[in-house]
């Protein structure tokens, strides 16, 4: 046994921990997505024992996600609970697809100031959202309505018996979760968030708090292929747009989370579409259960590498532990208050907020910034999809000003040539700019053209510039241009006939 898996003991004590850690965001993430808790259970197990059997990345582990909350709770809205099987079974598939044509590796080439807007566009709608769960009260359907409702919903939770409770257990919720960090590390070893749904539970079940538990039904009774309803659905092409954007989404959040593991551990690195085919599997499985979709949740796979784990064995255990729990101890979810669920989720929404990276890309790479910015507003005023491809758009416009960065020096002495220098990119976006410049130099006087800090010249800007030349010539000489050290030397042209 010990020859067979040399790991075993460091895997064990690691899935337990993720275990711990799984167990409350699989429930929270599902209350918050509209549908019953057990399903956020099952996407658990299958992204445990399925998907962590699979190859890909050994380290990190998969499972309902809280980026995905909002994306999920729009398409129950939409579409209908029944939907929902059919939409994560056909991204899934969609999945399976891209990993086979090795797609994968491309998700890499992303804009990281997209996925960082994406992330902090899906933190503040989830925060938004949870603030009126933890008060018991209803969110506003839109993203912009539950931001600009926020502070009369606090202000009449605050000053109403029946919602001041269930808003003080999330509270006290997020300051266990936060407090508990600052305690030894032995402490520490059981995660802050299990330990203050244990307490909310405790303090319900004691002194008969008046508040929502989360409601049980057996997992059994939750899972089931999807119906005729579900199917009808299709004829909707709103479905396929969800589809999409749950594919994508799902997939981008698993890959960039893959990249961050890798830096937390020496074993092998992630094969990026070995891990989309896995992710594919697992969502296509989850789909026919009709559970909530899956991606690799950076939560869940940095306390796993943290644990010390050290193969694939870790995660498949973690689901190993949450069938279990699920099959003998469901009943024990008729405890937890909905509110420490909400007060979990906003504690996992606000850390999906880039606060320093955005205030560090400011400082340095503002263009960055206002990617990030731009994605994270679209995201929170329209939708999950409308947002993630204005974010790219953006973030294309940005590279493409980039590439055509160019820098103008003017020298004029009064005697001899006038220099102009170039340096940067030279594309036909800045052509206005230079030819600006060289038409305002005197025709009197010859003019040195420096191109040697170029690090490229298109074929428009090197036509413009030799025509440029040509006319000035006309007038001073043949002497009066000179253009020193393009990057590639124009063709010759042909002599005249």
């Amino acid at each position: 046994m010990a020859s067979s898996f040399p790991y075993l003991r460091q895997d064990f004590a690691a899935s337990l921990v993720v275990f711990l850690v799984a167990l409350p965001l699989c429930i929270g993430v599902a209350v918050a997505s509209g549908v019953p808790a057990e399903l956020g259970l099952v996407t658990g197990i299958v992204g445990g024992v399925v998907t962590g059997l699979m190859r890909g990345s050994s380290i990190q582990v998969s499972g309902p996600a809280a980026g995905l909350t909002v994306l999920v709770l729009d398409a129950v809205r939409t579409l209908g609970p029944a939907a929902l099987g059919v939409v994560v079974l056909l991204a899934g598939l969609l999945q399976v697809v891209m990993g086979l044509l090795r797609w994968g590796r491309w998700f890499r080439a992303i804009s990281l100031s997209v996925v960082e807007g994406m992330l902090a566009g899906i933190g503040l709608v989830i925060v938004a959202g949870q603030l009126y769960a933890a008060a018991g009260l209803p969110a506003p359907a839109s993203g912009p309505a539950r931001l600009a409702g926020l502070p009369a919903a606090l202000g009449r939770a605050v000053t109403s018996g029946s919602t001041l409770v269930p808003l003080a257990v999330a509270a006290a919720t997020i300051l266990v979760i936060v407090g508990w960090r600052h305690l030894p590390r032995r402490a520490r070893a059981v995660p802050g968030a299990l330990v203050a749904v244990l307490l909310a539970a405790l303090a319900t079940a004691l002194f008969d708090l008046p508040v929502a538990t989360v409601r049980v039904s057996g997992v059994l009774d939750a899972v089931g292929l999807p119906g005729a309803d579900g199917l009808a659905a299709l004829a909707d092409l709103a479905l396929l747009g969800t589809v999409l954007a749950f594919a994508l989404i799902a997939s981008a959040e698993s890959l960039f989370s893959a990249a961050a593991v890798d830096r937390l551990h020496d074993g092998p690195p992630t094969d990026y579409d070995r891990e989309l085919l896995a992710q594919g599997f697992g969502n296509t499985l989850c789909g026919l259960l009709g559970a909530l979709p899956m991606t690799a949740v950076i939560v869940r796979s940095s306390a796993n590498a943290q644990a010390g784990a050290r193969t694939k064995a870790s995660r498949v255990l973690h689901g190993l532990w949450l069938l279990l729990f699920a099959a003998l101890l469901p009943g024990t979810l008729e405890y937890v208050p909905l509110a420490a669920l909400a007060g979990i989720l906003v504690h996992a929404g606000w850390k999906l907020i880039p606060f320093r990276g955005l205030l560090g890309l400011w400082r340095g790479h503002r263009g960055e910034a206002l990617v990030l910015v731009v994605a994270a507003l679209a995201i929170v005023t329209l939708n999950m999809l409308e947002g993630v491809l204005i974010g790219l758009v953006v973030s294309v416009a940005k590279a493409a000003w980039d590439a055509s960065h160019l820098r103008v020096d003017h020298t004029d002495e009064g005697e001899g040539p006038v220099r102009v220098g170039l340096s940067g990119t030279v594309t036909f976006l800045r052509l206005p700019t230079i030819l600006d410049t060289l038409e305002a130099l005197p025709r009197d006087r010859p003019v040195v053209v420096d191109l040697s800090g170029l690090h490229h010249l298109d074929h428009a800007c090197r036509a413009a510039l030799e025509s440029w030349a040509d006319r000035h010539r006309t007038i001073g000489g043949p002497a009066s241009v000179h253009l020193h050290g393009p990057p590639e030397r124009p063709a010759a042209r042909p002599a005249d006939a």
